[in-house]
């Protein structure tokens, strides 16, 4: 695809975050592309690991060169990359647009009957911004093939899948990476003309309107998410903007709902 300026294809790898990083160190221009049947390395933010069993889940990072962002504005990214995600699960699967929801800061997931389930992770890393050559690479991992039987028992009850999501259906991801690429590259356009599609990323968050427990490294709150807001985006308690690097957790307060 000629919006990827590279793109490979792994079958075991410590972390796709890494790889990119090392491409854009090395002089690889944007947008590029790993994707790895596993990784040995993965991880989430605060340092969290991040697993799943080969052929589980698609996992992959996208970098980019964002020298036409903004650094208070290149957190769009990985909304953007969330968003493309969201939009190609439901498409390849067939599920009801809108089903898949974005749990601010930094997951995909799935608000059904049994609560709302982690589908998917977003790690975003940055170096250089505010310079002539600033990097950022968004990792995903959504959980594609995992079946409900192998899911580790502690996560059980707060994980999903997209092959459970479809009653056992076998997931193409294939399918889903070539339609999450195709619609990136749209609104990687987009973002490069000034247009975000707020809108949509304001719609599919799971905690607006609900209870949600802020943890940070000196307490806890519990209070009522109100929105995002699509200039910084910040999660918003009434007036109260909050930002990514002030909290350690964001967890819905209804325990059935939790997501870790």
């Amino acid at each position: 695809m000629t919006f990827l300026a590279r793109s490979e294809r792994f079958g075991r790898v410590g972390s796709t975050n890494d790889v990119v990083r090392s491409w854009l160190a090395d002089g690889t221009p944007e947008v590029c592309l790993a994707v790895a049947a596993e990784q040995t390395a993965g991880r989430g933010r605060e340092g969290r690991r991040w697993v799943a069993p080969p052929g589980a889940a698609l996992l992959l990072s996208v970098g980019f060169r964002p020298t036409w962002l903004t650094p208070d504005s290149v957190w769009r990214l990985a909304a953007i990359v969330s968003l493309a995600m969201a939009d190609a699960a439901e498409a390849v699967t067939g599920l009801p647009r809108g089903t898949v929801r974005l749990k601010w800061p930094n997951d995909l997931v799935l608000d059904g009957p049994d609560g709302v389930r982690k589908l998917a992770g977003v790690l975003g890393e940055t170096d250089g911004l505010g310079t002539a050559d600033p990097c950022a690479v968004v990792g995903l991992g959504i959980n594609t093939g995992w079946t409900a039987d192998a899911f580790p028992p502690e996560l059980a009850a707060s994980m999903t899948s997209l092959r459970e999501a479809t009653d056992g259906r076998a997931i193409d991801d294939e399918a889903v990476q070539d339609d999450f690429v195709e619609r990136l590259a749209g609104s990687v356009d987009d973002l490069r003309t000034g247009r975000f599609d707020a809108l949509a990323w304001s719609a599919r968050q799971v905690t607006t309107g609900r209870l949600v427990r802020l943890e940070r490294a000196d307490g806890a709150e519990t209070v009522r998410a109100s929105g995002v807001d699509p200039a910084t985006g910040a999660l918003l308690i009434g007036d109260r903007h909050l930002f990514v690097g002030e909290i350690t957790h964001v967890r819905l307060a209804d325990p059935v709902a939790e997501v870790v």
